[in-house]
C-alpha cells in the first residue's frame, strides 16, 4: 500500500515527504546512476555474438541485457568492461554509443551526441571485424551524424532504413531483427493512423518470441509497438510476461503500465509501478523513480484513491541541478495532475511552473493554472499563462516538432476553456472542438501515461456545462474509445446521459464508475452523484 511503500523508499533513499517533492542529494543527485550491477539471470536472456574474446563476449551478452532494459548507465559500463577484455572489441564502442542515445523515445543531449559519435569514428579507425559489424557501426553512425537536435528526427530515419537493410542482408541475425522492431516504433509518424511501422515491427518481434521467450527486448519493444489504443489488446501478453522476466531492471518492472494504462487496468498499473519505483530507488535511478510515479499516480487518480496519489507524489524523490526528461516531465504532471483529475481548479490556478530544459515540461503547468483559472471564474487570469504557451510551442518548433504541437493543443484548449468561461460560448466551443480534433490526429509520448487533460474530455465538459447533453454523451464516449475507464470521462458519460434522460446509458457508466474506484480513498462529488444516481450507499 502507498504509505508502506513510501516508507520503504523513505528506509532506502532518505526520501523527505513534502509537497514539494524532496529527496535527499546524497541518492537523487540529478544523474541516473549504475548502481550494483543485476545478475544476469534476473534480466532474461540475451545472446548478440561479437567477434571478441570470450570474456568480452560475456560482458558484451551482460550490456545488451542491461540495454535492452533500457538500464543505460549500467549497459555503458558493462560494454567498457568488454573493452578492458579485449581493446579490439570495436562493437563496445557500437554498444557504448547506442547507450548514450537513453531512452530513445526521447531526444538525446547534444553532449551525448558528440560523445557517441566520438565513439563510433574510434570503432571505425580501429576497423571492424568483419563485415556485418561494419555495418552495424555505419547504421548507429547515422544517428550520431550531428549535433542538430532539430534533424533528430531525420537521423533515426535514415538509421531505420540502414537497419532494415542489415536486417534483410542478415536474416539470422536475431538481434537485428530485434533493432531493427525497435526503431520502426520509434521513427514511426505519430500522424499514421494505420500503424503500418508498429504493426510491421510487432509482426518481426512476434516470430523472434517463439524462438527466443527469455529475451527482454522483445517484449519490451513488443508493449512499445502496441502503445496505441487499437492495439493496445495485443500487448497483454507482453506486458504479463516482462516485469517478471527482467525483474531487476526498474524499466521493465514499469513497461507493462504502459499497456495496463491502455486498457485501464489501473489497479495492475498500481502494483506494476510500485514495484518499479522501489527497485529505482535501490538502483539509484531518480528517473526511472519519478517515470513510474506519474504512471502510479495517474492510475491512482482514475480509481478515486486520491490519498494515495498524494503519498505518492509527495514520497518521490526530486534531483538537484539538471534532471533528464522523464524525471522533468513527471515532476511537473504529477502536481497537475493531482489538482485537474480531481477537478480542484483553485489548486490547479496556484502551481507554479518551473524551469527546465525541457520547455514542455513547464507548459504543461502553465496549461493546468489557465484550465484551473477558468474553470474557477477567473478565465481573464489565465492570459499569461496562455501568452506563456504560445511563446514555448514555436520555440519547440526547430528542437522537437512533436512537443512543439502539443504544447500548441494546450494553447488552443486553455484558449477555449478560458473563451468559454468568459461567456464567449460559441467560440469557445468551437476552439475547443479544433484543439480535439488536432489531438486526435496524433499521439501520446511514451513519457506519458495520457494528456493532463484529454482536449476531447475538455470539449465534452464544456458541451455538458452548456446544455448540449447527446453531444457531450457521444464526446465523453469517443474519449473512452481510446481511453476506456477514464474516471473523468465515464462519469461524463454518465452525467450527460442522466440530464439527456438515458437513464438506463446512465445507470451503466455510473455502475462502471463504481465499479472502478471500489477501492477510493475519498469522496469525490462525482461519486455521490452515483451512488446516489444507482441507489448504492
Amino acid at each position: 500500500m502507498p504509505r508502506a511503500f513510501v516508507a520503504r523508499l523513505a528506509a532506502l533513499g532518505g526520501i523527505a515527504l513534502a509537497p514539494s517533492l524532496g529527496l535527499s542529494q546524497t541518492q537523487h543527485d540529478g544523474h541516473a546512476h549504475a548502481g550494483t550491477p543485476p545478475a544476469a539471470a534476473a534480466l532474461g536472456k540475451v545472446h548478440f555474438p561479437v567477434a571478441c574474446s570470450a570474456a568480452a563476449q560475456a560482458a558484451f551478452d551482460d550490456g545488451m541485457r542491461m540495454q535492452h532494459s533500457f538500464w543505460f548507465e549500467a549497459a555503458g559500463e558493462a560494454f567498457r568492461t568488454a573493452r578492458q577484455a579485449d581493446s579490439g572489441c570495436t562493437m563496445t564502442h557500437w554498444g557504448e554509443a547506442l547507450s548514450l542515445l537513453t531512452n530513445p523515445f526521447s531526444q538525446p543531449t547534444a553532449a551525448n551526441l558528440a560523445k557517441g559519435r566520438a565513439l563510433l569514428d574510434e570503432a571505425k579507425r580501429l576497423g571492424a571485424r568483419n563485415e556485418r559489424e561494419a555495418a552495424y557501426i555505419e547504421a548507429l553512425s547515422l544517428v550520431f551524424a550531428d549535433a542538430d537536435l532539430s534533424r533528430h528526427r531525420a537521423r533515426l530515419g535514415a538509421y531505420r532504413d540502414a537497419m532494415a537493410r542489415l536486417h534483410q542482408n542478415y536474416p539470422d541475425d536475431t538481434e537485428a531483427a530485434i533493432q531493427y522492431s525497435l526503431v520502426l516504433a520509434v521513427a514511426a509518424s505519430p500522424a499514421d493512423k494505420t500503424y503500418a511501422d508498429q504493426l510491421r515491427g510487432s509482426e518481426i518481434l512476434e516470430r523472434e518470441w517463439q524462438r527466443q521467450p527469455d529475451h527482454p527486448g522483445i517484449v519490451h519493444y513488443l508493449i512499445h509497438l502496441y502503445d496505441y489504443p487499437p492495439l493496445a489488446e495485443r500487448g497483454i501478453r507482453a506486458a504479463e510476461r516482462y516485469a517478471d522476466l527482467a525483474a531487476e531492471a526498474p524499466h521493465a518492472l514499469h513497461m507493462p503500465s504502459h499497456i495496463f494504462t491502455r486498457v485501464g487496468r489501473w489497479e495492475s498499473s498500481i502494483a506494476t509501478n510500485q514495484r518499479a519505483a522501489e527497485r529505482a530507488v535501490v538502483a539509484g535511478d531518480p528517473e526511472q523513480e519519478f517515470h513510474a510515479s506519474d504512471y502510479m499516480v495517474y492510475a491512482y487518480l482514475q480509481t478515486g484513491q486520491d490519498q494515495a496519489a498524494r503519498q505518492v507524489m509527495d514520497g518521490a524523490g526530486c534531483a538537484t541541478g539538471p534532471v533528464r526528461n522523464a524525471h522533468a516531465f513527471a515532476a511537473a504532471a504529477m502536481p497537475a495532475r493531482y489538482a485537474l483529475e480531481r477537478g480542484a481548479w483553485a489548486e490547479a490556478a496556484a502551481l507554479a511552473p518551473r524551469q527546465t530544459a525541457y520547455p514542455y515540461t513547464e507548459a504543461m503547468t502553465h496549461f493546468a493554472r489557465a484550465i484551473g483559472l477558468a474553470r474557477s471564474g477567473r478565465p481573464q487570469e489565465g492570459a499569461a499563462d496562455i501568452e506563456a504557451l504560445a511563446r514555448i510551442a514555436p520555440g519547440l518548433r526547430g528542437r522537437d516538432a512533436y512537443w512543439a504541437e502539443q504544447v500548441d493543443i494546450q494553447r488552443q484548449a486553455a484558449e477555449g476553456w478560458s473563451a468559454f468561461a468568459a461567456g464567449r460560448r460559441e467560440e469557445g466551443l468551437a476552439v475547443l472542438r479544433e484543439a480535439a480534433e488536432r489531438e486526435g490526429r496524433t499521439e501520446k509520448a511514451p513519457v506519458t501515461p495520457g494528456p493532463l487533460a484529454p482536449a476531447r474530455e475538455l470539449y465534452a465538459e464544456a458541451l455538458l456545462d452548456a446544455g448540449q447533453y447527446a453531444e457531450a454523451q457521444r464526446e465523453f464516449e469517443a474519449v473512452l474509445r481510446n481511453e476506456p475507464r477514464r474516471f473523468r470521462a465515464v462519469y461524463g458519460a454518465g452525467r450527460a446521459a442522466e440530464l439527456a434522460g438515458e437513464r438506463e446509458a446512465a445507470r451503466r457508466a455510473y455502475s462502471q464508475l463504481l465499479e472502478i474506484t471500489a477501492r477510493a480513498d475519498t469522496q469525490r462529488p462525482e461519486l455521490e452523484q452515483a451512488r446516489a444516481f444507482v441507489g448504492v450507499q
